[in-house]
């Protein structure tokens, strides 16, 4: 089956306001950046994103969580957007903030069909017991907080441990880039653009791939597919131009 669209425009056309987004990347590194761009010009508003973190202020997710687009988002990591903590702290967005491993987890999950696991990750803090601030009153009262979870106690090599139980996450919709891929929508990542693309990916009901490479069915050697085609869904190749706009979150130098 050929699944290449030919922009990212229509790729994303039939996102509704609403839509969960499973968008991977960390930090800017292996970010969808043409399909943020294409959702930012659709219009689309009122999501809930799941992703590592939020890109910063003018970048990757920061741009549509600049333009009010953004209702929730589960996430792992924001530290570099001045935007997002004064949405957050003003009570204009709402966020669950999850330990990366578990949030990693919770996304892998979800695209292997397990709806919950445990973990030791959490237990004797505020993501087990429950009272974590997701979502602030403009007065900066807490409005919404987070839920206590189920913790039990299992025996692991001969010793008692308590785990909580951590829900799978699953989107309506999945952003991913790739640095080839094929028409069928058989993927592969480069580097440390391998983190949390390949979970996105398979966490997303409709999975949309932006491709630096477009190859010919059969030119990838099979083990050295990291995603295979059955969970993409759409492929949007990219422009040299596009391929090669990418931005380094920090730069330091000496």
């Amino acid at each position: 089956m050929d699944k290449v669209v030919q922009s990212a425009v229509e790729a994303v056309a039939d996102i509704p306001d609403g839509a969960t987004l499973a968008v991977g990347g960390f930090g800017l590194c292996g970010i969808p950046s043409v399909l943020i761009h294409a959702l930012l010009d659709s219009g689309v508003q009122d999501l809930e994103v799941v992703s590592n973190n939020c890109g910063v202020d003018d970048w990757g997710l920061g741009l549509l969580l600049q333009a009010g687009r953004i209702r929730r988002i589960i996430a792992s990591y924001v530290g570099e957007n001045k935007e997002f903590a004064r949405q957050y702290l003003a009570g204009e967005l709402e966020v669950e903030l999850t330990p990366q491993g578990t949030l990693a987890e919770r996304l892998r999950a979800g695209g292997s069909g397990i709806a919950a696991f445990y973990t030791r990750t959490g237990v004797g803090t505020l993501v087990a017991s429950g009272g974590l601030p997701w979502r602030y009153s403009p007065d900066g009262s807490v409005l919404v907080s987070s839920p206590p979870k189920p913790v039990e106690t299992f025996s692991v090599r001969g010793e008692s441990h308590e785990f909580v139980r951590e829900e799978a996450i699953t989107a309506d919709y999945a952003l991913v880039r790739a640095a080839v891929g094929d028409r069928q929508g058989n993927l592969v990542f480069h580097a440390s653009a391998r983190n949390f693309n390949p979970l996105c990916a398979a966490a997303g009901a409709v999975t949309i791939a932006e491709v630096e490479e477009l190859v010919p069915v059969g030119s990838l050697d099979p083990d050295a597919i990291h995603l295979p085609g059955i969970f993409v869904d759409r492929v949007v190749p990219l422009s040299p131009a596009e391929a090669e706009e990418k931005r380094i979150e920090r730069r330091t130098v000496s």
